[in-house]
């Protein structure tokens, strides 16, 4: 050791051993970071149409949660805006908007009197371990059912799916889950982010998670609001993030998550009537600015 360049160090190190360990704590929880983040996906929707080299459009054949759409692919569910329509998104805009469409039926005869978007990455870009953001901004409408997430490629809930971003009509919150073998359903891992009133879901909001071999991190604008770990996951069932993960967008109506809050069961099961007015008039969307994948270089 340099005696004049540490000599204080030095002194403080002969009479007490552990000022000096603390010293070298200190330093080292100081220091920066030396890893850096490597964008490994990223859309910001800046085209004329929806990137089909990183996105399926998804159409109707099963149907879950007694959800009130089919989805189709159209211009009129699933499209790219700019300029005053994009509300705020400078680069452009994805946008899903639902759309009233009665008596339609899908491929295998089901018959449904709306139709909406979904999109996904399957098998253009799968991923184990990152950080999955999206910049999104909602409409407020009792019964509106959009979401971000991503799923495994297997069968559910055995590979796993992990909602970053879910919003059921009450504009003050929206919620992220964990589903697995055993821990399906809202059984356990679901939590809440709450909103002050002046910036609620029909503002623009970062939400993401960081997902690690070990955990799941959701952060709503850079904050933690929920964390699930191995360790919880494993007193219900098996670990089922540590294999890849396919992105998904998409705007479901009604079912069985919306009406556990609103209790509508007339006109539509989860949706009342002012919200089929919403539809009516193109007002119900969700506006994507941009979503983006990163992973430690």
């Amino acid at each position: 050791m340099n005696f004049k360049k540490h000599k204080y160090i030095y002194i403080l190190g002969g009479l007490c051993p552990f000022i000096l360990l603390g010293l070298y704590a200190f330093v080292s929880i100081e220091r920066p970071a030396n890893s850096t983040r490597k964008v490994v996906f990223f859309d910001d929707f800046n085209g004329t149409r929806l990137d089909r080299s990183k996105w399926n459009v998804e159409i109707t054949g099963i149907h879950v949660n007694n959800e009130l759409q089919a989805y189709v692919d159209s211009a009129a569910t699933i499209a790219i805006t700019h300029g005053k329509d994009a509300d705020g998104a400078v680069n452009g805009a994805l946008v899903l908007r639902p759309r009233i469409a009665t008596g339609y039926k899908t491929k295998d005869g089901q018959h449904f009197d709306f139709v909406s978007g979904r999109i996904n990455t399957r098998d253009k870009f799968n991923f184990t371990y990152g950080t999955a953001e999206a910049r999104i901004k909602l409409t407020d409408g009792a019964g509106l059912w959009p979401a971000w997430w991503m799923l495994g490629k297997g069968d559910w809930p055995g590979t796993g799916e992990i909602d970053i971003m879910e919003y059921v009509g009450e504009k003050d919150w929206a919620s992220a889950a964990v589903h697995g073998p055993g821990y399906s359903g809202e059984t356990p891992f679901v939590n809440r982010q709450y909103f002050p009133a002046n910036n609620d879901v029909t503002q623009w909001h970062t939400y993401a998670v960081e997902w690690t071999p070990n955990s799941l991190n959701f952060k709503y604008d850079g904050r933690l609001m929920f964390r699930v770990n191995r360790k919880m996951a494993e007193h219900y069932g098996k670990w089922a993030f540590d294999n890849e993960k396919f992105l998904i967008l998409n705007y479901a109506l009604g079912g069985a998550y919306p009406v556990k809050l609103n209790g509508v069961k007339s006109p539509y099961y989860g949706m009342p009537a002012a919200t089929i007015e919403l539809i009516k008039s193109g007002k119900a969307k969700m506006l994507v600015d941009w979503v983006k994948v990163t992973k430690n270089d």
